[in-house]
């Protein structure tokens, strides 16, 4: 009995045994993965924009796409590789490709990936809907908030970006998002993209590479990092982003020989094909995921004929153009749309998939911002996108990111992760025992009640920077502003956490044969 009275106690919850105080030290406790509200790899997948007969179409249109346009512009060594597979080098210098020969390949592309961080519990787990946010992109600018501004990035805003990235818990992978500006060699631009973003965060790290000859440099820092080859190939803990196509229909040549070493040196690799409806894909919306699906498949299709059944993320990134003006519109709702439709191709594929979302069109993170990340965020993952890339941070269409913008970002995937977690239908949350219990015998309420409390933790998501006070509480505290919170969190992070991925001995090697542009100084050594 004395067992049972105890067990009675404790899930009273804190209201009932310490009051406010102790409520509200639970809500500041770290909750285990298994409890928390949201985490990464929960499964979407409720939002549909296709029916099973859009998609067969979608699917046929892009296999006809192939057989009768196919690709031009393959290297010499990807033309080998296509046409011992069973593709058709044409007259036109251009590869077509059999449907027998694309669903083949379909068949022996690798499913349920997981992908590697470097510390395993960031690990990403990649099938059927399970969703995972986070960065991804090429800005050329830093938006300085505080004097409302655009500055050339640095190699150093770089690493400060995954640093903050490495303490937020609703980013689950950190793809370089900007180019390091201040290193005007393209090799050594590379390298310490490479370096900064190891450095930052033990999460899965994704990047590009500019050339083919950058690659055998690339793989001996990589090595180093990982220490040594067999540990790499074991883990590995870099993604290449391999933009392999030129839309529309062409591949990117020299991009193409950065994946064949990509994937011959065990690097996972994300097949993107980014073309821009109303531009260099077609105006409607069907018609560019069409085309990007096509791109795709003849990815599928290189890389399986090259390495069958190496690790690769089918890409299909399809951009919008606002036309009026010809110019990229990542944030509008079309480009929710686009998005949540390549989620449901890539899972009638069952590949696993990415795409972008969260792109803002405004400047700076205020409203518009806010409406455009948090619309695209919400449809990517409802529909079940595995790697949604680009999520936070990202302003000006791409072209600039924002580190308040990254922090607020967090927050905002919180409660886009809720959405994606959807409702819970089952005897306890129906909940008719505790309303017949609060109704008829209790106080006609749910505040103290034992469920409220047991759930306050499990089943809501709270903001870690959001105002929920009364406009009263508001005053009392001095009227804060969420930006200014955010410049306050960013100063806190880069002031204080320098984290120390690296065992000094390899920072040492490296930085003894790589120029390595980021100071001992500037990462806490």
């Amino acid at each position: 009995m004395e067992q049972t009275d105890t067990t009675k106690r404790s899930r009273r919850g804190p209201g009932r045994m310490g009051g406010r105080a102790a409520r509200q030290a639970l809500r500041a406790a770290p909750l285990a993965d298994d409890v928390r509200p949201v985490r990464a790899g929960m499964a979407g997948g409720t939002y549909n924009p296709f029916s099973e007969a859009d998609m067969q179409r979608i699917h046929a249109t892009a296999l006809d796409a192939l057989e009768q346009i196919g690709l031009a512009d393959a290297p010499p060594s990807g033309v080998e590789i296509l046409t011992g597979a069973g593709a058709i080098l044409g007259d036109d210098g251009r590869i077509r490709f059999p449907r027998a020969l694309v669903e083949d390949m379909l068949a022996l592309a690798a499913r349920d990936l997981t992908i590697c961080a470097r510390d395993p519990k960031h690990d990403l787990h990649l099938s059927g809907t399970k969703v995972h946010y986070g960065t991804a992109g090429a800005a050329v600018h830093i938006v300085d908030v505080e004097k409302r501004e655009y500055r050339d990035s640095t190699v150093r805003d770089l690493y400060d970006a995954a640093r903050i990235a490495d303490t937020l818990d609703n980013v689950h992978f950190f793809q370089r998002p900007m180019v390091c500006r201040d290193i005007t060699d393209n090799l050594e631009m590379d390298l310490n993209t490479v370096y900064a973003c190891v450095r930052g965060t033990t999460k899965h790290v994704g990047t590009s590479f500019t050339e083919p000859s950058h690659m055998e440099p690339a793989f001996e820092l990589i090595h180093l990092l990982a220490g040594g080859e067999e540990k790499w190939r074991e883990r590995p803990f870099i993604s290449g982003s391999i933009c392999f196509v030129v839309p529309p229909m062409k591949f990117a040549t020299e991009a193409c020989q950065v994946m064949e070493t990509c994937i011959r040196g065990g690097m996972p690799v994300l097949l993107l094909s980014a073309g821009q409806a109303g531009a260099t894909a077609p105006a409607p919306l069907a018609g560019a995921i069409v085309q990007a699906v096509a791109e795709c498949l003849a990815a599928v299709v290189y890389v399986n004929a090259l390495a069958p059944g190496c690790p690769a993320i089918f890409g299909t990134w399809p951009f919008v153009s606002d036309l009026r003006t010809g110019a990229m519109s990542g944030g509008s709702g079309e480009q929710g749309l686009l998005t949540a439709g390549c989620a449901q191709m890539h899972r009638f594929y069952d590949l696993p998939g990415g795409a972008p979302a969260g792109i803002a069109d405004a400047k700076l993170p205020d409203m518009q911002a806010g409406w455009e990340q948090g619309i695209s965020n919400v449809m990517a993952g409802m529909a079940g996108l595995n790697m949604i890339y680009e999520a936070v941070g990202m302003h000006a269409s791409l072209l600039g990111f924002c580190l308040e913008s990254l922090i607020l970002g967090d927050d905002m995937l919180g409660h886009c992760l809720r959405c994606v977690r959807g409702i819970e239908v089952t005897d306890d949350t129906l909940s008719l025992e505790v309303m017949r219990s609060v109704v008829l015998d209790g106080p006609g309420h749910y505040l103290g009640s034992e469920q409220t409390l047991g759930l306050m933790q499990t089943e809501y998501v709270y903001p870690s920077l959001g105002d929920r006070s009364t406009p009263k509480e508001w005053l009392e505290i001095g009227r804060p502003d969420l930006v200014a919170k955010a410049i306050a969190r960013k100063r806190e992070i880069l002031d204080s956490y320098f984290p120390r991925h690296l065992p000094d001995e390899i920072d040492q090697a490296v930085r003894e044969r790589f120029t390595i542009h980021l100071s001992r100084k500037a990462v806490g050594l």
